[in-house]
Parts: structure tokens; C-alpha cells; sequence
């Protein structure tokens, strides 16, 4: 297993992520749960991502019982601001909230601690010293020993370091966006916003929904989901994403790699970003876990950038105007 820095962190974490926001009341049943977390952890992934609303807290609960005797192994992220309760403040980032969910998610976590506490999404209506302060005297308090945002544009990341620094308070040290080869739109500002002040991406949704693991493929029947819906093929939208599955997976099986493994080497590719697999079984796991060991080429790049255009624009360059075709994003 390889193991990067978490952002500018002296902290180590595993290359990918565990994203567990199916383990508990809304899809997987515990026992299963259980059994895929001691696998995942045995593999030497360290890294499991949660919050306080999945599976109604049941996430936090298996999380739990999963981490019984190797607690101080693992970093547990967990998060929240939507929604848990009904009232005027069964959601938000207000230090209120705060306090009553740190607590909560910590019985549920059966812990004393917690690695990582993210903002699950932004909140509006209460102003980030706010939030900033009640997650700092957590730190202080030893409740927490890092503090990161999810769904943030790179102007509340500024603007929250900002904060951070203006009032010395702890700085975020990750931001958790979707990220894949279909959905590239934080590579236009949030991305680089990142990687400039050094905060890890955590990005969900690695594989698009199973666009990129190969569940929808053109000629193909389409997969029902839980409720027994099927996408669509024909809508133009549709239509157009299916062929580029087919010209991306020609790409993959021409290095002798699934679509999903060819995917996930192009996140892994960037230096600071972190993919949140979900895995549901042991067929999963060998997958991903082969993907780490995948170098793509600049060619192999080169040619995703051709099928998947990437919104940046490096202003910087001279000659770099509005009207220029895209650039895709290169780290150095």
C-alpha cells in the first residue's frame, strides 16, 4: 500500500479512501459491512470516510464496532451540517450544531477522538469564524485532530483560510468535491485553489455513479438501481456520455486494464488527490487495489484530455484568452 502526506499535514493516509455511505440502513446490512471493513483494512487502506447522516448514523455504528481493538490504526473522517433531525437547528455549521453532533458522532464512532471533522457542505446562514471557532476548540479540546470542508468552491476555501489565519484558528487541511474523468469541473478553480494552499482532495464518486466501472456500456442492456429504475440511452445526453465510455474503455483495455482501474490511476495521477472508493466486496477491493500499482503515460493523459476536455484555463500564459480552447490541468 502506498501512503501520501494528508495535504500539508505531517499526517500519513493511504493512497485511496474508504467511503462508507452505503454500510448501514441504506443499502448494505451490517454483518456485510463488517466483514468488507476488516478486509479493507487488512489490504493496509487506514483511511475511512463517514458522516453523521449516512445510513442515518448506522454508518457510524458499524465504523465502531469495526475499529474494536485497532482504533489507533485507522484515520476516521466523518462530517457534518445536512440535515439530521427536524427543528430550526437540525442542520447547519452553527457552533450549537456543532457541539451536539461532534458528541453524537463520537458515541456513535465509539471513540475519543476523531481524525478528520469536515463541513459537509457549506452553510449560508452562519458565518465561517463561527463554524472555524467551535471547530478549533475542538482541536483544543482533543476531540478532534484535523478539520477539513466538503462540496466548498475555492472561494470559501480562501475565504475560510482566510478566517483561519486572520484569527489564528485551525485551517482546514482538505476539501472533499465529485471528481472523475466525466465530472472535471473542479480543475478550473477549486482544484488548483487546493493544491496551492495545500489541502488534499478527498473526491467522491471516483467512478461517476458506475459510468466509469464499465455498468453502462453501449449495445448493452442497461442496469436497473435499487428501485428498479433504468437509465436511459437514448436521451442525447445519454447518447453522448456512452460513447465516450467506449472510446475510454478501448483506452484501458489496450493497456490490459477494466475501465474502472484505468479511471482510477487517472485520479491517482494527481498528487493530492485522495479517491473515496466505495467497495462492496472482495472482487472490488482486488481491483482498486491493482490500480495503484498502474502508471499511465502522458500520452495516456493526453488522450483522456481528447475525449474529456478539462474546463482550465492557465490565464497566466501569455496569449491565454477566453475564447482559447481548454487546457487540461497539470500538476508539476
Amino acid at each position: 500500500m502506498d501512503y501520501v502526506y494528508l495535504g500539508r499535514t505531517g499526517l500519513q493516509v493511504s493512497r485511496f479512501c474508504l467511503g462508507t455511505m452505503t454500510y448501514g440502513d441504506w443499502d448494505l446490512d451490517e454483518k456485510t459491512s463488517l466483514s468488507i471493513i476488516h478486509r479493507v483494512l487488512d489490504s493496509g487502506i487506514n483511511f475511512i470516510d463517514t458522516a453523521d447522516t449516512y445510513g442515518k448514523g448506522s454508518s457510524e455504528e458499524i465504523i465502531g464496532k469495526a475499529l474494536r481493538g485497532r482504533r489507533d490504526q485507522v484515520i476516521v473522517a466523518t462530517k457534518f451540517k445536512v440535515r439530521t433531525a427536524e427543528g430550526p437547528n437540525g442542520e447547519g455549521a452553527s457552533r450549537y450544531r456543532i457541539m451536539r453532533q461532534v458528541e453524537a458522532s463520537l458515541k456513535r464512532l465509539n471513540t475519543d477522538y476523531i481524525d478528520l471533522y469536515q463541513v459537509h457542505r457549506p452553510d449560508p446562514n452562519t458565518p465561517l469564524d463561527e463554524t472555524l471557532r467551535a471547530l478549533d476548540d475542538l482541536v483544543t479540546q482533543g476531540k478532534v485532530r484535523y478539520i477539513g470542508c466538503s462540496n466548498f468552491e475555492a472561494w470559501r476555501i480562501v475565504e475560510s483560510l482566510w478566517v483561519s489565519d486572520r484569527m489564528n484558528l485551525e485551517r482546514f487541511v482538505t476539501n472533499q468535491p465529485s471528481y472523475n474523468m466525466f465530472n472535471r469541473y473542479i480543475e478550473q478553480e477549486i482544484l488548483p485553489a487546493s493544491e496551492r494552499h495545500g489541502l488534499a482532495t478527498l473526491a467522491y464518486s471516483p467512478l461517476d455513479g458506475g459510468w466509469l466501472s464499465g455498468k453502462y456500456r453501449a449495445e448493452q442492456p442497461m442496469p436497473g438501481n435499487s428501485r428498479g429504475e433504468r437509465m436511459n440511452p437514448d436521451s442525447p445526453e445519454n447518447s453522448a456520455k456512452l460513447q465516450q465510455v467506449e472510446q475510454l474503455a478501448q483506452l484501458a483495455e489496450a493497456k490490459g486494464l477494466q475501465l474502472g482501474q484505468f479511471a482510477l490511476a487517472w485520479l491517482l495521477h494527481r498528487p493530492s488527490v485522495i479517491p473515496v472508493v466505495g467497495i462492496r466486496n472482495e472482487k472490488q477491493l482486488e481491483s482498486n487495489l491493482q490500480a495503484l500499482q498502474l502508471k499511465l503515460t502522458e500520452e495516456d493523459l493526453e488522450q483522456v484530455d481528447r475525449i474529456v476536455a478539462s474546463p482550465y484555463k492557465d490565464f497566466s500564459q501569455d496569449g491565454s484568452f477566453w475564447f482559447e480552447e481548454p487546457r487540461a490541468y497539470r500538476f508539476k
